[in-house]
Order: C-alpha cells, then sequence, then structure tokens
C-alpha cells in the first residue's frame, strides 16, 4: 500500500506557488540577507500573541515577535533542551503554599513600541487571555492558550518587577504551562484604539524579529529587532519572510525552482531530487506523535477494547515511514520507548492484521459488516506531516481488517476547534465523529500524558477529547503532580503511559522527525529536539 500512497503525492507535481504568495515575495525588499521559508501552513499564525494553528506555530509568530515568562532552550540539537529564563529571571514557590508561585521580572527590557515590560504588563496579558470581563480580553487568542493554562486560578503583582500565580492546587510541573504564555505590549493596544484587528498587522511584543508586513494567507515579513535583550538571539538573518504553501509539492518545487530558500515537511517522493540537487535535509528526533484520538463516550464503537487494539494491529507503521521515504519513525506509544515514561506496556503495538480481524470479529464486525464510522482529519498543516495521504493510508489498512473509516477533512484550525471542544462538542456531533486525528508535542508530562487522560481535563479546563476517565490514573498523574521528586514523577507518568498503551486509548502511528529542506543560501539553522524552534539560528 505504501507505494500506492506515495504515487498520489509524486502525481500532484509542478504546483505553482498561489498568485497572492507570488505577489507578496515579488514585492518584498531584497536588501540585506532575506530567507525565504516555506511553511506547511494554509495562513499565518496569529501575529497577536497567542499564535493559533498549534504548537508548531509558535516557531513563526509566537517565538520570533513575543517572549513567554519560562522559556524553553531551543539552541541545542544534540539533547532535549530544559526550561531556562524568559522575561522572568526566576521563578519558586512558596514553601508554606505550594500552589502560590513568584515570578521574579527581568530588568530593562522593552516592547517593540519602545514601552517597558514589567509587572502591569504580564497582569495585563493574564487578563487579556484568562478573564472574559477585562476590556481588552480577546477570546481569538484566549481559545488558544487557556487550554495551555488550566492550572492557572489567580495572579497579582507583588511589584513593579515581580507577580504571583496561583495555580488551583499544587503543580509541581505548572512552569511547563509557562511557555505558551506569551506577552504583547499594552502601550501598543492602546496605541492603535484598542483594536486587536489592527494590532495584528502591527503587533509589539519583546520578540527578536518586529512584524514589517502581512499579507493574509500569503506572507509574513519578520525584520530583525537590533535591540533585543538577549545578544545571543538577535537573528543572524536581517529578514525571514514566511511563505505559505501548505501543499508539500507545491512547497518543495518552490524550493528547487529558488522561489523559498527553505522549506519545512518536505514531499518525500522529492527528497532523492533535493539531495541530488544539493539541497540539505535537517531531521532530528521530535517528541512528537501523530495518532487518532478514539472517543470513550456513550454510543461509540471505541469503548470496546477489542476494536481499539484492532485498530492499532492493522497498520505497518514500516510503510507509513516508507510513504514518509523514511522521514519518520514507528510509533508504539504517546512517547519513544526511550522515554522516562514509557513504562512496561503488555500490549505490543505491532502491525498483525490476522489477529486485527480475530478482534474484530469478537466484536461482532467484519468484511461483510463492517464497523462504519467517521473520524475527522486535518487537510495539513505543521505537525500534521502528510495528513491526507497518511490518512488515507491508516483508512484502508483499516479497512482490510474490517473497519469502514469514512475520513472528515478540514481546515486545521478547525480540527483544533473541534479538538478544544472535544468528542462531546458541536462540531464532533455535526460530523457524527468518534476519532480525531491531531498530532502533537510530547516533550513533559503536562502534553504527552496529562491534559489527555485526566478526568478532570474534558472540556472546556483541557483537552480529554476523549472523555477518558480511570480513577487510577486520576491517583496517578495527581500524585505525580504534588511530588517536586523528578525520579517520582518520572516513575509515576511511566506507570500512567503504560496503562493508555495496556488500554490502546489511542491509535499509535508514527513519531515526526520534523525534517526542513533548505538551499546553500541558508548557512546555519540549530533544529531542536522539540516542536518549537529558533528562527533566530538562520543565517
Amino acid at each position: 500500500m505504501a507505494a500506492g500512497a506515495s504515487g498520489m503525492i509524486g502525481g500532484l507535481g509542478g504546483l505553482p506557488l498561489p498568485g497572492a504568495v507570488r505577489a507578496a515575495l515579488a514585492q518584498s525588499p531584497g536588501s540585506g540577507r532575506t530567507l525565504r521559508y516555506g511553511i506547511s501552513m494554509a495562513d499565518i499564525p496569529q501575529t497577536t500573541g497567542q499564535p493559533d494553528r498549534g504548537a508548531g506555530a509558535y516557531q513563526f509568530t509566537g517565538h520570533t515577535l513575543y517572549d513567554p515568562l519560562v522559556a524553553w532552550e531551543m539552541d541545542v540539537a544534540d539533547r532535549p533542551g530544559r526550561l531556562v529564563p524568559g522575561l522572568a529571571t526566576a521563578w519558586e514557590t512558596d514553601p508554606a503554599d505550594r500552589r502560590r508561585w513568584v515570578f521574579t521580572l527581568r530588568q530593562g527590557v522593552t516592547f517593540h513600541d519602545g514601552s517597558a515590560f514589567d509587572a502591569d504588563a504580564v497582569i495585563w496579558n493574564f487578563e487579556k487571555v484568562m478573564n472574559p470581563q477585562a476590556p481588552h480580553f480577546d477570546n481569538r487568542q484566549a481559545a488558544q492558550v487557556r487550554p495551555r493554562l488550566p492550572s492557572v486560578a489567580a495572579w497579582r503583582k507583588l511589584g513593579d518587577m515581580t507577580v504571583e500565580v496561583t495555580t488551583k492546587a499544587v503543580d509541581s510541573l505548572f512552569p511547563y504551562q509557562m511557555l505558551w504564555f506569551l506577552i504583547s505590549s499594552p502601550a501598543q493596544y492602546e496605541k492603535l484604539g484598542r483594536d486587536w484587528q489592527k494590532f495584528a498587522f502591527e503587533p509589539s511584543g519583546t520578540g527578536p524579529f518586529r512584524l514589517a508586513r502581512l499579507v493574509p494567507r500569503a506572507s509574513a515579513e519578520l525584520v530583525r529587532n537590533t535591540r533585543y535583550w538577549n545578544p545571543a538571539r538577535i537573528p543572524k538573518a536581517e529578514r525571514v519572510i514566511l511563505v505559505c504553501a501548505p501543499d508539500a509539492v507545491m512547497r518543495t518545487n518552490a524550493l528547487i525552482s529558488g522561489a523559498v530558500d527553505m522549506i519545512e515537511t518536505p514531499a518525500p517522493d522529492l527528497v532523492p531530487q533535493l539531495r541530488a540537487g544539493g539541497m540539505r535535509i535537517v531531521e532530528n528526533v521530535t517528541p512528537h506523535v501523530w495518532n487518532y484520538h478514539l472517543s470513550q463516550l456513550e454510543g461509540s464503537p471505541w469503548r470496546d477494547l477489542r476494536l481499539r487494539k484492532a485498530a492499532n494491529l492493522a497498520i505497518n507503521r514500516e510503510e507509513v515511514v516508507a510513504l514518509m521515504n523514511g522521514l519518520a519513525k514507528p510509533a508504539v506509544g504517546v512517547v519513544d520507548p526511550s522515554s522516562p515514561w514509557f513504562g512496561k506496556p503488555s500490549f505490543q503495538v505491532t502491525y498483525d492484521p490476522d489477529a486485527a480481524r480475530k478482534l474484530v470479529s469478537e466484536a461482532g464486525f467484519g468484511p461483510r459488516n463492517p464497523l462504519k464510522t467517521k473520524f475527522l482529519v486535518a487537510t495539513g498543516g505543521s505537525g500534521q506531516m502528510l495528513s491526507m495521504p497518511i490518512n488515507e493510508y491508516c483508512q484502508q489498512a483499516m479497512r482490510e481488517v474490517g473497519l469502514e473509516i469514512e475520513l472528515v477533512p478540514v481546515e486545521l484550525e478547525v480540527l483544533y476547534t473541534a479538538w478544544r471542544q472535544g468528542a462531546a462538542g458541536e462540531l464532533a456531533k455535526q460530523n457524527g465523529v468518534t476519532a480525531n486525528n491531531v498530532a502533537y508535542v510530547t516533550s513533559d508530562p503536562l502534553y504527552a500524558l496529562i491534559r489527555f487522560f485526566h478526568s478532570k481535563q474534558v472540556a472546556p479546563t483541557g483537552v480529554n477529547w476523549s472523555h477518558y476517565g480511570n480513577p487510577e490514573v486520576d491517583r496517578l498523574i495527581d500524585e505525580a503532580v504534588t511530588s517536586f521528586d523528578t525520579e517520582a514523577q518520572d516513575r509515576l507518568m511511566s506507570q500512567v503511559h503504560q496503562r493508555v498503551v495496556d488500554e490502546a486509548l489511542l491509535v499509535f502511528v508514527v513519531h515526526d522527525t520534523n525534517p526542513h529542506a533548505m538551499s546553500g543560501k541558508v548557512a546555519g539553522y540549530t533544529q531542536a529536539q522539540h516542536w518549537f524552534q529558533d528562527l533566530t539560528t538562520l543565517g
């Protein structure tokens, strides 16, 4: 099946760049060191402070224009990164009340508009996304980041450069949530008439790039912020132009033709051609999994463990890797077996179609009366890899064991909206779907496991899309987040992951290697072991 699915991609060759993209590139200034980057998104992610379009968008309009209080180490490629100071130089819990976190803010930082960064700006940003009654509350930004901050209960200013955040309960992993909370300028918002739509075209953060030009659904031009507070992250390139190129073949052909200098997720069929043409392919270990979340609501066929296991056993992951021309790795769980959270599952996620057919038969289905249901999938986008070809491959693989899956393709942001609504949400109901195909980052316990499998993380609190609940899993997670002992956290999370695999709660397919291809014009690029990437390293 891999060859047939791969052939579909090759048959799309020669697609031209859309007119809006060509026009945006033609009008971009050519002076200085300019790099053009073809991204796999149909639109430029939100520029107002909290990007939409998933974790992959943070490298484009997140960590370029803005900074978080707690940052991720993105300038290392040979090991996983760590939490590092961002706009906060230090954070600690109150020994008398572990729910209280105190953040010491960085002195001397200014926004792109020249206004000062301080505690008032941090409080204003919390109000912007967490308080619907605030006059500057922005629901579009809140929808992106509020589910990533499930522990936040309250916030207050302690001093000009000190803020306190109180969590709903003791949460030792809380600093990982703060990676996603980016700080935009209150002064710029006021200057633009308190209008978030205007702010999108003239944003102001504290980040290493400024936005010079935005053409919706086409391109965004980022220019070096020479006054950036961290000398180590002043961009090497004077300009980086993000070019929307959601189709993998169009994106790859744009690189071959010289229309862009770098792309993410090249078309696998064209990788040999890229290498023969002297292009550099860069990939790395990436904590990220491509999977299907299966509904556990009453009436869902996936409440039957036999069907969940059958769906996993139906897929030949090596063929999916071949479909990606080697730019992926088989997934046998949420995390890789090398992870300290993998554990020792008894269910082996492998390719065994005969065992899958037997399980489907035991559940009352088969070739003559297949299980018929619908999966919500993305048409494309960063992190979704080659979304439709992989989905169509999995659809065929499941059909061969008696699982008849109808794919319901939607644009990536629609998929994320459905993800946040959960299996009982309006979009899931309207489409009659019982599974959601969101690929996601797994760099820490919260993002890998907690937000999907704790019963209190069901929408709208978190993204437990499936509505899964298990008292023992809840207990293990609760114990992990109240422990400040890393070894104990790892031990407990490995027990959670072991149960997730043994119960086949997801259909595990592949891990991404986040491949990029670039011409000789790109002299440098450090690819971190994360979905967060640092475009300041482009040279």
